[in-house]
């Protein structure tokens, strides 16, 4: 009998394993193998992915999992216990169900550190597996290890009794270790003292030996270790990869029974993935109720509803094409088996607008379906729009449909948790992912395990560009990494390891949408895990499906509690508003993106998009759905072609007289998916079911099967009288498109929800904006941005406000005021208790009454002061100084007040009678008598507690020299490298910016080199960044680095993958206020000359010294003359003097800021050593700002402008 791998781990034993599925099989058949196993550490991710590679190849597969096993029940979790390994193996289909519920349970009950199980449940899930006792961290060989042979034997006893004894086999190890010959010895022993046989296994991590350092390099990434500190414990030789019959004949040939139990046992195990049943659910009837009947019976009355509303497009349709195509898609939903589907969909969404939870109006080809309109599944009229059904559903269709839905992002979880309830939670499961290492993620930490540099390996990394799906391989046929990989061997190493890990899954995640619903316990058909609390199946999205089990996307939409967050404010001014109601095509709403004012629109907002729809000016939905679906990699080239046609004026012209009707809408360019499905069909003959299916052959670009389907579509095209040769050119137009293509459904569903955008901003800006600040609340990038454009438009950004101010941001007729939870200390349950009082009691009268009706809801001083600080109480008319000052009194006195109240005493203030609560507070509390707090004490107060500057901002002091330095936006910065995509983005890595900004934070540390650097924290008006300053730049402007500092500074922009882009500067300089600045621009300003004032010497004599030098910088101040009428001479132009210092560094930093300000002036060196002067060849661009930044380094006599 021939030995078999019966104990292996693949890339899926998450940074431990090295084999990649898609290289073992075949690496297996080639040494000669017929069979193997996988048995990955606790999970069983990539058993179906293995199981497909090895039929492929020919070898037959094993299903397995080395269990973590817990020392007791698996639900204690103690920090001293430690878990053992123990290899199971499916024999069968019973054992394959086994597996996954012991898998799963210790995901979902045994989870600490480790995914546990325990001796329980093996008692209950054992039958059909096959268990091996484990490598060294097994209990038994633990337990020989720990001299403890008498407890092994024990052991092996009884899991020889559990499994029973043909089913439980001791495995014995190889490795070259200590330790395994103590086992292997102690194993013998027991074997033959109980006659529990024997297994010999080699603990695979790798396929071949010299894969060893891969391994090493993937558990390093994983502990966060260097191979310079040695290999990880454990596995210090390189013996653990896929070794062949022959050397494990070697290895074990004192038990050639071992060996061939391997074989026996890889007989014995006979199980095999079922990828043609499907597996769906039913929605729950009523007894005698079918489900094809009661959607038929959803779609009528939907229909009938429809109609009365005017929700049909009756002007180019009628209603009998709707009553046509409902029963058309009714027959097909029925003969395909997804009625049960259509109800559940429909019943979770009709739940969530019962519940008042936001719903998306549909996406995907779900929104091509009528019957899912007339249900309310979707809000997409796929008449109107020309969609097809067949795109969602035909019975060529091999994959099974799906529909996606959106919900509101903050209460998605409530339908997934209604859904849960109404199947059963064990019915119930999100869709697991698996973040890989992509190309960039690969080199740094690769870099980092390897010891090379940060600096190198960031160089390296920055070369790899950008894109989806970018890989090492492709991003090596660049010139410039390609030759650093022949030239520096570092580099080649680096990318050589790279390449060994890349694509390999890192951790597991959760889908960001996919939820399964299974008839019987989900655990019934695939093992689950646990990600973040949420329980997961172990096997991906692609993998479900081909399971034959049914996915559901739950998607959660940001934009749609921004939506419904608007028109509930809308709604208070106008109370019938209802945005399914908007006018559709609006001239005002489709001005506004035509002028590009996208900012915050859903699809529209990047500045590649909005360039687009300047040049494109839509007109209606349809002219959105064109944008969408064109702007994004691949149809980009059609753009051009697009909007030449468009803009011609001219109509297109067809070789093919039919395809007139298909493309005329989009210009005569190919732009969906549905339109490739539609030429085939006009102009081939093919059915909407087949179309598809070659559609998606060309999407893959399966050169065979187009090739087949050439043939086909040309003789087709030949009967409807089309040449073979415009048939040809048709079908190669279309190959070359259709991977890129976009579902025209899709589109649509999201044009429509692009548009509710538009029109709300466009009639309703403070609503929507407020809507939109709100959901953005943390993203300090995007609260900037948007802030900007309410600031641009002149729409105030006011402080909270206790009685107009909601949780969020909220629209009142001043403006967009600051939301009350947006205030830090203050908290969501004082805030709704504060809503709650204000709409129940009504406003508050003053800050007395704000404390008297809140103290019995638990206000204490954090949350008061932090109000009063935020500017919540500025509209009641106190200083914020003296409600800040006299709080504590206040607070002591109406606690006092109720106390005695509820004693049943009467105190001064409840005998005063006859004035309102108010009054009567205004009159029993007075506060301090002191000035207001300055205008920078209280928006530092703002900034802390709001994290924003509301009532003003401390640049705005310093506005006339910002203007005339005219810096660079952060967040003009910021956004460039959030749309790294947009060929035309207007900053990129490397770029030379100059910013203005306040230092709000800093911290000077030194390297491991020895060398200081400073990280520093700017901030403007509309957003913040950090700088890196080196020891060299650092020793000339340190005296400049203090918090709250208005500075200019220059650099060159750093972007790390996944970070944010920093500013490495070249020099800082502090700037002027406005007062400052106005003085010095005077003193620059050139005059009509005073007939009074004495021509000066030029300086450059020699023997002249200091105090010549002031009176010459005295002299300056004087208005130089110019020419005027009678003059036969034009005036000298001015120049700028800098007498040099004994200081060699403030010399250098006046060098550095003349090199740095290049302009128009020259500038004149004076040696006071050699008493002369000396044109330094260099000009500069003198402002009042410069000429105070060089006065301040050089002293006020030593810098002249004459």
């Amino acid at each position: 009998m021939e030995f078999v791998h019966l104990h292996l781990h693949s890339e899926y034993s998450m940074l431990d394993g090295a084999c990649r599925l898609s290289l073992l099989p075949k690496a297996a058949k080639d040494l000669g193998f017929t069979a193997l196993a996988l048995t990955d550490h606790g999970n069983m991710f990539g058993a179906v992915t293995f199981y497909k590679e090895c039929r492929k190849a020919g070898v037959k597969p094993i299903i397995g999992c080395e269990v973590y096993v817990a020392p007791g029940s698996r639900f204690e979790k103690n920090k001293d216990d430690r878990y053992n390994h123990l290899t199971l193996l499916c024999e069968n289909e019973t054992g394959y169900r086994n597996l996954c519920k012991l898998v799963s349970a210790g995901y979902t009950e045994g989870f600490y550190s480790k995914p546990r199980v325990d001796d329980e449940l093996f008692s209950l899930y054992h039958e059909g597996l096959i268990a091996l006792s484990g490598c060294v961290a097994g209990r038994i060989p633990q337990l020989i290890l720990m001299d403890d042979e008498e407890g092994a034997e024990r052991e092996a006893r009884r899991y020889g009794a559990l499994f029973g004894t043909d089913h439980f086999f001791l495995e014995i190890q190889n490795h070259f270790t200590e330790e395994e010959k103590k086992i292997e010895k102690g194993l013998c022993r027991i074997s033959e003292r109980t006659g529990l046989p024997l297994v010999a296994t080699n603990d695979v991590h790798y396929i071949r030996r010299k894969d060893a350092d891969v391994q090493a390099v993937l558990l390093c990434i994983q502990t966060g270790r260097t191979l310079e500190e040695g290999r990880p414990f454990g596995f210090e030789s390189d013996e653990y990869y896929l070794k062949s019959p022959e050397e494990m004949a070697s290895l074990f040939k004192e038990h050639p029974k071992a060996l061939e139990n391997t074989g026996r046992i890889a007989e014995r195990c006979r199980f095999d993935f079922d990828f043609s049943e499907r597996h769906l659910p039913t929605y729950p009837l009523p007894e005698g109720v079918t489900s094809s009947a009661f959607l038929k019976e959803l779609a009528e009355n939907g229909l009938k509803e429809k109609a009365e509303k005017g929700l049909l497009c009756l002007e180019n349709h009628t209603f009998e094409d709707y009553k046509f195509r409902m029963i058309y898609e009714l027959m097909m939903i029925e003969k395909m088996g997804y009625c049960d589907y259509y109800l559940i969909v429909w019943d979770f969404v009709n739940h969530a607008k019962n519940m008042g939870i936001p719903v998306g109006p549909g996406r995907g080809s779900g929104a091509g379906s009528l019957v899912a309109y007339l249900v309310g599944i979707t809000e997409i009229d796929s008449i109107h729009y020309d969609l097809l059904f067949e795109r969602f559903l035909n019975p060529e269709r091999v994959s099974m449909p799906d529909f996606d839905v959106d919900f509101c992002y903050d209460r998605r979880d409530e339908v997934i948790a209604y859904v849960s309830e109404k199947y059963g939670k064990d019915h119930v499961s999100q869709i697991a992912a698996f973040g890989t290492l992509g190309a960039r993620a690969a080199v740094r930490d690769v870099g980092r395990v390897l010891g090379i540099s940060y600096g190198e390996t960031d160089a390296v990394a920055k070369l790899i560009p950008h894109k989806p799906d970018m890989t090492i391989g492709e991003a090596l046929k660049g010139k410039q990494l390609a030759e650093l990989y022949r030239e520096r061997l570092s580099v080649r190493q680096l990318l050589d390891t790279a390449l060994a890990v890349e694509g390999m899954p890192r951790h597991i995640t959760t889908h960001a949408a996919g939820v399964v619903i299974t008839e019987r316990p989900v655990s019934d058909y695939l093992p689950l895990a646990t990600s973040s609390g949420a329980v997961l199946t172990q096997y991906d999205m692609n993998t479900v499906a081909e399971l034959g089990l049914l996915k559901f996307d739950f998607l959660a939409l940001r934009y749609l509690t921004v939506i419904e967050n608007a028109c509930c404010m809308v709604r208070r001014k106008e109370p019938e508003f209802s945005v399914e109601k908007i006018p559709p095509d609006d001239e005002k709403a489709m001005n506004l993106v035509c002028e590009g004012e996208t900012e915050g629109l859903f699809q529209l907002e990047s500045a590649g998009m909005k360039r687009l729809l300047v040049q494109m000016k839509p007109q209606n939905i349809e002219d959105l759905m064109m944008a969408i679906a064109l702007y994004r990699p691949g149809p980009m080239e059609s753009i051009p072609i697009l909007l030449a046609a468009r803009n011609s004026g001219k109509a297109p012209e067809y070789k093919i007289d039919r395809l007139k009707e298909i493309l005329d809408s989009t210009s005569g360019v190919i732009v969906y998916q549905e339109q490739v499905m539609q030429i085939f069909r006009k102009i081939a003959g093919y059915s909407f079911g087949r179309a598809d299916v070659v559609r998606r052959a060309m999407a893959k670009k399966h050169s065979e099967e187009l090739e087949r389907e050439r043939t086909g579509f040309i003789e087709g095209a030949k009967k409807n009288f089309v040449k073979e040769e415009d048939a040809n050119e048709l079908f190669d137009s279309m190959v070359s498109f259709a991977s890129y293509a976009f579902n025209k459904s899709h589109a649509a569903a999201y044009a429509v929800l692009a548009y509710r955008t538009v029109y709300l901003k466009a009639y309703y800006p403070e609503e929507y904006m407020a809507a939109l600040l709100t959901s953005v609340c943390g993203d300090e990038k995007k609260t900037a941005e948007y802030i900007s454009y309410l600031e641009k438009k002149k729409i105030p950004i006011l402080p909270p406000d206790i009685n107009e101010s909601e949780k969020g941001f909220t629209a009142t007729e001043k403006g967009v005021c600051f939301g009350l939870l947006g205030i830090k200390n203050v908290g969501d349950g004082f805030v709704q208790a504060v809503l709650d009082v204000r709409k129940k009691e009504g406003p508050f009268s003053s800050l007395e009454d704000f404390v008297r009706r809140m103290l019995r809801k638990g206000l204490n001083k954090s949350q008061l002061s932090a109000l009063i600080g935020a500017g919540a109480f500025d509209s009641l008319g106190v200083f914020r100084s003296r409600m800040t000052e006299g709080m504590e009194e206040l607070l002591s006195y109406v606690a006092e007040e109720q106390r005695r109240s509820a004693e049943g005493q009467i105190d001064l203030f409840s005998a005063t009678g006859g004035a309102s609560s108010g009054e009567q507070a205004k009159a029993a509390f007075v506060y301090p008598d002191i000035p207001e707090y300055s205008l920078k004490q209280r928006l530092k107060t703002e900034k802390e507690l709001t994290g924003m500057w509301l009532s003003g901002h401390p640049l705005f002091d310093y506005s006339r020299n910002m203007d005339a330095l005219k810096p660079d936006g952060i967040a003009e910065i910021l956004a460039s490298f959030e749309d790294e995509g947009d060929p035309a983005r207007r900053y990129r890595d490397g770029d030379a910016v100059a910013v203005c900004g306040m230092i709000s934070s800093f911290s000077v540390k030194t390297s491991k080199a020895g060398n200081r650097f400073c990280l520093l924290r700017l901030e403007d008006a509309h957003g913040s960044m950090d700088a890196l300053i080196f020891e060299k730049v650092l020793d000339r402007i340190s005296d400049y680095l203090e918090n709250g500092r208005p500075v200019y500074l220059k650099g060159k922009l750093s972007a790390k993958e996944e970070e944010e882009p920093k500013i490495t500067v070249s020099d800082l300089m502090p700037l002027l206020p406005d007062s400052q600045f106005e003085h010095l621009s005077k003193e620059l300003e050139p005059q009509s000359p005073k007939p009074a004032v004495e021509t000066a010497a030029e300086p450059g004599e020699k023997g002249e010294d200091r105090s010549l030098l002031a009176d010459e910088r005295a002299k300056s101040r004087a208005e130089v003359p110019t020419k005027t009428p009678g003059q036969s001479t034009a005036p000298k132009p001015k120049k700028l003097y800098i007498r040099l210092s004994d200081d060699e560094k403030i010399n250098k930093r006046l060098t550095a800021l003349s090199e740095i300000f290049e302009g128009t002036t020259p500038l004149v060196f004076y040696l006071p050593k050699e008493k002369r002067y000396v044109d330094s060849g260099q000009k500069v661009a003198l402002s009042p700002y410069l000429l105070e930044v060089m006065r301040e380094i050089g002293g006020e006599e030593n810098i002249v402008y004459k």
